[in-house]
């Protein structure tokens, strides 16, 4: 029985080498004349103008961009409903320094979470998966405020605690920041009081010199009246 080397079978046959090598030639030939600079300007059909998009987020600094899916609890079904896979944003207003929490979907970016970060905000690790949080909030993402409950799963555990400890954080400063403005609030109240009682005395001061003022000069009047009369 005949066996076929391996060396044959390595070796390519001549004529296939000899067609790859033409094909090669006129491959060379047709690049060379698609390189060569005809000096022409094609002008674009349609002139696309940039349009500037704003996304409402200009006045405010990015704190935390995360990567997660986002579940919102359907009271009425009693079941947890997706409301979208995106990013999960802290932003911090560059003037008032209030932070909200704003989620939006990668493709469509609509906005599925969006309310501010309170110092009431109390945000839990779902029980059973340390991927995920719960929390609270008066959201504002579909035009009115409403009490929902979220759920947000994140692809690792360590997206999740980030998101989690710098919530608290940002909630306890917020904290800090109101108690701060009622006492400054408080300060300027007692000042106002300490301004207005001291003006109230300069009055009454005013008031009992005015008088006595009176007084002395009535007495006067009547002691010049009790002087006998020069004679002439």
């Amino acid at each position: 029985m005949a066996t076929t080397s391996i060396s044959s079978v390595a070796s390519e046959p001549e004529h296939n080498t000899k067609s790859r090598e033409l094909e090669e030639e006129n491959a060379t030939k047709t690049g060379a004349a698609d390189d060569e600079d005809t000096g022409a300007q094609v002008a674009p059909i349609v002139k696309l103008e940039e349009v500037p998009v704003t996304t409402g987020e200009e006045d405010e600094d990015a704190i935390l961009d995360l990567k997660a899916k986002l579940y919102r609890f359907d009271k009425e079904g009693s079941q947890w409903k997706e409301r979208g896979v995106g990013t999960v944003k802290l932003l911090k207003h560059k003037e008032s320094a209030k932070v909200r929490l704003v989620f939006r979907q990668s493709k469509t970016l609509k906005i599925c979470a969006n309310h501010l970060v309170l110092p009431t905000i109390n945000v839990q690790e779902h029980h059973g998966n340390d991927k995920s949080c719960l929390w609270h909030a008066a959201d504002f993402a579909d035009g009115e405020l409403k009490d929902e409950l979220f759920c947000i799963r994140f692809p690792s555990v360590e997206n999740c605690k980030t998101f989690k400890e710098t919530v608290e954080e940002v909630a306890e400063s917020q904290g800090k920041k109101e108690e701060s403005k009622d006492a400054a609030d408080a300060a300027g109240l007692l000042e106002k009081l300490s301004v207005g009682d001291s003006k109230t005395e300069e009055k009454e001061k005013q008031a009992k010199e005015l008088s006595q003022t009176v007084a002395d000069k009535a007495k006067e009047d009547g002691e010049k009246e009790d002087e006998p009369a020069s004679s002439t």
